[in-house]
């Protein structure tokens, strides 16, 4: 499912890093960087070939339509799953890609011109250092780390190369959400003072993939069978077939599993599950919505209450992140009951509110909650104040984006191909994506904290001028 290494200067020295052999980028490559035209076309490699590469390559196909694009080339260190990747490439693109199974080697190919990562969560960081000193583009999913030491050798690297990242938050690209965006720099709600997040559903998330171990829908809604008989069934993955070694990435040893390779969302160790898989959405889009760049303070709660399977991450988590604006960022997510989730931006002078989950176009702007004069009864005097509850006058206004589809509750899929050809767009024009390095540094910022204060038990501040978390309050810059 996944490929993993490190970086370096020379790719046929081998650097020895926790039990595991990582073999560097060649200096050839790193120093490689081709200059593409508008008619050029982009070739790219997938590194990872899990379940997030079949919509990367999905998204490429797509773009492929309005711009030369194409992929070329599959790296994975477990060869069903670069088999099954190299396929989706055959039919997709009608080419034969290149299929390897260390990173070093396909980063060593000067025809590449960007690398499109979908691996691990604990992966996406080290990874990404790698590519770009390799001299590649790189789209690397998120969260972008969970590590804050290796967020930062990611950014910095980053940030000293000629190299365009975009992280893998699409949402940056939808025009809903930045209509939002505009709305609230308007002044027309007045000063944000709470967003709210609740997304929520009802299953298991995260447990099975069904393509492994033959799990069915009608399979995982039989509640009736234990546990135990679903993680005692046979994985396709088999410890020869892939590089545990390598898959750990730095991690501490432990024995092979093909429940924690292919299921690590669940696992302390390599994820912190809702936090780095949906606030780091959640937080993204605060931090696009406000134009802010790091937290305050962030506390946490949770647990696992529903799916005891085994999990070490919370089925259930609510976490409560200040701001140095002034506000209050709520996020929250519930795997036992999916009612209704939403998204609330609360003003002095009114409400922007979105129904539905992560992504959701839905939204509407009203003076709900603000300052503005009122009239209760409609006819009657005027009051001014604040109401108990919403009145008629509140004028609930549909936000619509001319030229964009219409709103909905669901939003654009994960494969939403606008956001990639914004990467695409920005690596011919030398320029900056939309999602960037910076981006997801914030939201790595966000999580990292939500989810060492789950664990600990702690509020946890950030020091913005150390670039550390900490126990305590600190002054802030101003």
């Amino acid at each position: 499912m996944t490929q993993e290494t490190n970086s370096g200067t020379d790719r046929r020295t081998f650097l020895k890093q926790a039990g595991g052999t990582l073999l560097a980028a060649s200096v050839s490559a790193r120093s490689y960087a081709r200059i593409l035209g508008s008619n050029d076309r982009i070739r790219l490699g997938q590194l990872g070939c899990g379940g997030r590469s079949h919509g990367h390559v999905h998204m490429v196909q797509l773009a492929s339509k309005q711009t030369p694009v194409e992929t070329v080339a599959v790296c994975d260190i477990w060869n069903k799953a670069r088999d099954r990747r190299a396929a989706q490439v055959r039919a997709a693109f009608n080419l034969e890609p290149q299929i390897y199974k260390y990173s070093e080697e396909m980063l060593a190919r000067q025809d590449i011109d960007g690398v499109m990562i979908a691996t691990g969560d604990f992966q996406h960081a080290k990874l990404c250092t790698e590519v770009v000193k390799a001299g590649k583009d790189c789209y690397v999913e998120k969260p972008f780390a969970n590590v804050l030491s290796e967020a930062k050798e990611a950014r910095d690297v980053t940030k000293d190369s000629k190299q365009v990242v975009q992280m893998g938050s699409q949402h940056r690209s939808q025009p809903y959400q930045i209509a939002v965006r505009d709305i609230i720099r308007s002044g027309r709600i007045g000063k944000v003072v709470h967003v709210e997040q609740e997304w929520n559903v009802n299953e298991e998330r995260w447990r099975f993939v069904p393509w492994d171990v033959g799990v069915s829908r009608e399979m995982l809604e039989d509640r009736n069978m234990e546990w135990k008989e679903w993680l005692n069934r046979p994985s396709q993955l088999k410890e020869e077939d892939t590089d545990w070694k390598r898959w750990l990435l730095g991690k501490p040893d432990r024995p092979f599993d093909p429940h924690v390779y292919l299921e690590f969302r669940l696992y302390k160790d390599f994820s912190s599950g809702l936090f780095d898989q949906w606030m780091s959405h959640g937080c993204d889009l605060v931090h696009l919505w406000t134009d802010e760049a790091y937290p305050v303070s962030v506390v946490a709660n949770g647990g696992v209450f529903t799916w005891t399977d085994g999990r070490e991450n919370p089925d259930a988590c609510v976490a409560a992140v200040t701001y140095p604006k002034g506000f209050l960022y709520t996020y929250k997510s519930i795997m036992s009951n999916s009612y209704r989730s939403f998204s609330r931006i609360q003003g002095r002078d009114g409400t922007i509110a979105n129904y539905g989950g992560e992504g959701a176009s839905l939204f509407t702007v009203s003076k709900e909650g603000g300052r503005d004069e009122y009239d209760p009864y409609g006819g009657g005097p005027v009051y001014k104040g604040v109401p108990i509850v919403g009145t008629g006058n509140d004028a609930e206004e549909l936000i619509q984006v001319p030229g964009a589809a219409a709103p909905n509750s669901l939003g654009p899929d994960d494969d939403d191909v606008s956001h990639v050809v914004d990467w695409f767009a920005a690596m011919r024009n030398r320029s900056q994506p939309s999602a960037t390095v910076d981006h997801g540094f914030s939201h790595s910022i966000v999580i990292i904290m939500a989810a060492q204060s789950y664990l600990t038990g702690k509020k946890l501040y950030w020091d913005p001028t150390a670039e550390e978390i900490v126990d305590h309050p600190v002054p802030q810059p101003g």
